[in-house]
């Protein structure tokens, strides 16, 4: 019988589907509950015919429901929370991340297909729209796990899909120290730093932690200030922030127009009297320009910007802010310097831990070059972070945020 359910269940479910579907109202929005009663309807029917058996009815309820409104195949790796990332390189080819190994997984989907609707049902959701003539997308799921598309022609192999999937509850710096990504000195300096009102940066390479760690930053955010959001794809967690304000961009339509960028956000959201502006990643010239003219402009907040080290994350400000204005590179270089207070580093061992590996705080421009001086690294041969400096350029902006230094080092 397992045999035959095996053999007989895609045309069945395919039968389903499209009878499922041919019978629903869809000039109403229907909920999970309605949708699984229909579902159980048509399957009793078929069941009725003798086409399928009791077992057969059961497996399948659930895989038309996960295919009608969830992630069909994909759906068993999104409920599971110890994978962290899925991989669809077409509809044979799925890798998936699992404490922070990646593997092959053991589903396929059944063609393109099925594969090209799943992406459609993401992306409509979010109210974006994906095709030939617009290949490329960035979208989110329900629970706020980031999806990326790209479709072919631009992929040759088929659709590929990734998507990160981020811990249902929000990150919090408790969480942070149970995982071994800092210390309590580190994370008591970190939330101090926080707290005062310092401009900060936090960088690193793909899949290092940049987004989490941010998310934990926020729970030192003073609960007064109003504070503004801007992300590509919502993927932030803040909570206990009564004025929050959360802002995403937009892709361009059809005809290529209308598109609304982070550094168009930034823009915008210094009208809106905030405290103080988050951003989830700079990524273009023009964001960053933004970015710096804010900090420069007394407001406060933190980023997000990809990049190999500490010392790198300034070497790629400078080349974004360059290609974002026609200024010379020392007058890009004293805007880094006087707007971002501290870096902080975080990055992947070769044992898949992620890790705070530097905070250093920006001194100025010496000698043709944005100084930094280090406070935390990362001891390779100790697996501990170290103190290897003190802050300096900062002090009088901690002090007013009540910060005593000396408590700290």
């Amino acid at each position: 019988m397992i045999e035959d359910m095996k053999e007989r269940s895609p045309t069945i479910q395919s039968d389903l589907i499209e009878a499922l579907m041919s019978g629903l109202d869809l000039s109403r929005n229907l909920t999970d509950a309605e949708i699984l009663s229909c579902i159980e309807d048509r399957i009793l029917d078929f069941g009725r015919a003798g086409r399928i058996s009791v077992r057969e009815m059961k497996q399948l309820t659930g895989e038309v429901f996960d295919s009608v409104r969830r992630l069909g195949p994909l759906q068993k790796y999104i409920d599971d929370e110890s994978i962290s990332e899925i991989m669809i390189n077409g509809p044979d080819d799925i890798f998936i991340e699992r404490n922070g190994k990646i593997e092959k997984a053991g589903a396929r989907l059944e063609s393109e297909e099925q594969l090209e609707n799943i992406v459609q049902q993401i992306v409509s959701k979010v109210n974006r729209a994906v095709n030939e003539a617009n290949p490329i997308v960035d979208a989110r799921l329900s629970d706020g796990s980031r999806v990326n598309v790209v479709l072919p022609p631009i992929a040759l192999n088929g659709a590929v899909v990734t998507i990160r999937k981020f811990p249902k509850e929000p990150m919090n710096m408790d969480r942070l120290l149970s995982y071994d990504t800092l210390d309590e000195k580190t994370a008591e300096f970190v939330k101090k730093i926080v707290a005062a009102g310092c401009n900060i940066i936090v960088s690193g390479g793909t899949s290092s932690g940049k987004t989490s760690f941010l998310n934990a930053l926020s729970e030192y955010i003073p609960r007064k200030e109003r504070v503004v959001i801007m992300e590509d794809s919502a993927e932030l967690q803040l909570t206990g922030i009564p004025n929050l304000v959360r802002l995403e961009t937009r892709n361009a339509n059809v005809e290529g127009k209308g598109a609304i960028g982070i550094a168009d956000l930034i823009k915008s959201s210094l009208r809106m009297r905030p405290d103080r502006i988050i951003v989830g990643e700079v990524r273009d010239g023009l964001a960053a320009v933004n970015l710096l003219n804010a900090f420069n402009t007394g407001h406060i907040g933190e980023s997000t910007i990809h990049s190999n080290s500490g010392k790198d994350t300034i070497s790629r400000l400078e080349t974004l802010v360059l290609t974002g204005s026609d200024i010379p590179l020392a007058a890009a270089q004293r805007q880094i310097a006087s707007a971002i207070d501290f870096i902080i580093y975080l990055g992947r061992l070769p044992d898949g831990r992620r890790k705070l590996l530097e905070i250093s705080e920006l001194e100025g421009v010496e000698n043709g070059e944005i100084a930094a001086r280090g406070i935390f690294a990362y001891d390779d041969e100790s697996d501990r972070i170290k103190v290897i400096g003190k802050p300096e350029r900062s002090l009088s902006k901690l002090y007013r945020g009540g910060v005593d230094i000396n408590e700290l080092f």
